[in-house]
C-alpha cells in the first residue's frame, strides 16, 4: 500500500474556510478534530511502513481496523493498520490507549481539585468537547495522583521550623456502611525563609491529643529535629503531647478561641463592657500587666461567670507565652488564624460534598486543592525579615548551632 502523506496545504486551507463559516477551532464539532483524525491517520500508517522497511522478513500490511480515541478536542475516529506478522506496535496511539495524551486527564484532575463532582465533570467534558466518560472512569484518572499524595506526605521536612500552627478540620465520610465524622490533622509551618508550607495531613477518626502525638512523632520520623514556637487551640492534653516529643518547643495556645470559648457563656446585656475588659488581658504590654488585668477581670466578673475565669486560669501559662515575644513574633503566634484560614479554603471548595465515600477520595481532594493553595505561598510572611532577625537573637543556639 502506497505511504499516505500528510497534506499540510490542504490542512492549512481547509481550517481557514471553517473557521471563516465560524466553526470552533477546538471541543466538540471543531474544526481540529477531523484535521487531528487526518494527522494521526497519516502517522500510524507512516510508522507502519517505517516497521516494514526495518523488518527482515517478507512482513507486509494485513488491512486495518478502526477505533475512537479521546482527546481535548473532541472524540474522533482514527485507523489502527495492521501487520501479517502482528509485529507492528504503534508509538504514536498505541495498542488500547482511549485517549490522547494527558491532556484530558489534566483537565479532569483539575476541575476535581476546583470542587467538581464527577457528575459535573462528566456534563462538562460532553458539552464542551463532545466527550463521554463514566464516572468510574474518572474516579480511577484522579487516582492515578495517589501515588504522589503518598510520597508528599512522607516527603523529608527540613531540621528546624521557627513557627508552626496546628489544627483540625472535620468532614463526614463513609465507612463499613456508615457515615463518621473523621478530623484531618494539618500541620502549617513557615521555614527560615519565611515560606509557608503543609508540612503534614493526617486521616484520624476524631481530634485528641493522642493522635497528635502520632502526628508529631510522624514529623520527627520525617526529618523534624526542633520547632521553636507551636501555635495550636485549647485541646486537653496537646500541650503535652507537643513538649514530650519536641521539649524544648514554646507552645501558644490560641487566644482568638479561648476569646470564642468565654462568649458562650456570656448574657446579652453584658457583652460590650464583658469584651472591653477582656481586650485588656490579651493587648497587655507585658506578662505582668495582662495578669494584673486577669485580676481586675476575675474581681469584677467571678461571680457571674466563674466558668470564664476558671477557664483562664487553667490556661494562662499557654495563652501568656506570647507575651515574651517582640510585637512582630506577638502578632504571629498568638492565634491559629493563619491556619484558620487555610481550612477556610479548603471549605470553600469541598463544601458541595457532604459525604466522602472513603478516606481515600477525602486525602485525594484536600492534596489537589492543597497544592493549588500553595501554588501561591511564594513569598515570606509580612516583615519576616525583622521576625527572623528576632528569632536569631532569643534563639541564638538553636537557629545557628556550632
Amino acid at each position: 500500500m502506497e505511504e499516505q502523506k500528510f497534506d499540510y496545504e490542504a490542512f492549512e486551507k481547509e481550517a481557514i474556510e471553517q473557521l471563516k463559516k465560524g466553526k470552533k477551532l477546538e471541543g466538540k464539532g471543531g474544526v481540529l478534530a477531523p484535521l487531528l483524525q487526518r494527522l494521526l491517520n497519516a502517522s500510524l500508517h507512516g510508522e507502519l511502513d517505517a516497521h516494514l522497511q526495518e523488518g527482515e522478513t517478507q512482513n507486509r500490511r494485513n488491512g486495518k481496523g478502526t477505533k475512537k480515541v479521546k482527546t481535548s478536542f473532541g472524540e474522533i475516529e482514527i485507523d489502527s493498520p495492521r501487520d501479517r506478522e502482528s509485529s507492528f506496535s504503534p508509538q504514536i496511539v498505541r495498542k488500547r490507549q482511549l485517549t490522547l495524551g494527558d491532556g484530558i486527564d489534566h483537565k479532569v484532575i483539575s476541575l476535581y481539585a476546583k470542587g467538581m463532582s464527577y457528575e459535573s465533570i462528566c456534563e462538562h467534558l460532553e458539552d464542551l468537547y463532545g466527550i463521554t466518560l463514566s464516572p468510574a472512569t474518572l474516579s480511577a484518572i484522579t487516582d492515578r495522583i495517589m501515588p504522589e499524595v503518598y510520597q508528599w506526605q512522607n516527603r523529608p521536612l527540613e531540621a528546624l521550623y521557627p513557627i508552626v500552627w496546628l489544627d483540625a478540620v472535620h468532614y463526614k465520610v463513609r465507612s463499613e456502611g456508615r457515615i463518621v465524622h473523621k478530623a484531618v490533622y494539618h500541620v502549617l509551618g513557615v521555614g527560615q525563609d519565611g515560606i509557608k508550607e503543609i508540612l503534614g495531613m493526617y486521616i484520624g477518626e476524631k481530634e485528641g491529643a493522642k493522635f497528635w502525638l502520632q502526628v508529631l512523632s510522624d514529623l520527627q520520623n520525617r526529618g523534624v529535629k526542633d520547632i521553636l514556637i507551636a501555635c495550636i487551640d485549647n485541646l486537653t492534653g496537646f500541650k503535652e503531647a507537643i513538649e514530650s516529643i519536641f521539649p524544648k518547643t514554646d507552645v501558644q495556645l490560641c487566644v482568638i478561641h479561648q476569646i470564642r470559648n468565654s462568649f458562650k457563656y456570656l448574657r446579652k446585656k453584658d457583652y460590650k463592657e464583658f469584651v472591653a475588659d477582656l481586650r485588656l488581658i490579651y493587648t497587655a504590654l507585658n506578662y505582668q500587666e495582662g495578669e494584673r488585668n486577669l485580676d481586675k477581670f476575675d474581681e469584677k466578673w467571678g461571680k457571674q461567670y466563674p466558668a470564664v475565669i476558671r477557664s483562664w486560669r487553667n490556661n494562662w501559662d499557654g495563652l501568656s507565652t506570647f507575651f515574651h515575644y517582640p510585637y512582630e513574633l506577638r502578632r504571629l503566634m498568638y492565634t491559629t488564624n493563619i491556619i484558620e484560614s487555610y481550612h477556610s479554603q479548603l471549605r470553600k471548595i469541598t463544601k458541595s460534598k457532604r459525604i466522602f465515600p472513603n478516606d481515600a477520595a477525602l486525602l485525594k481532594l484536600l492534596y489537589l486543592i492543597t497544592i493549588r493553595i500553595t501554588e501561591k505561598w511564594s513569598r515570606p510572611i509580612k516583615n519576616w525579615k525583622n521576625t527572623l532577625a528576632q528569632l536569631s537573637i532569643l534563639y541564638e543556639e538553636r537557629m545557628n548551632p556550632e
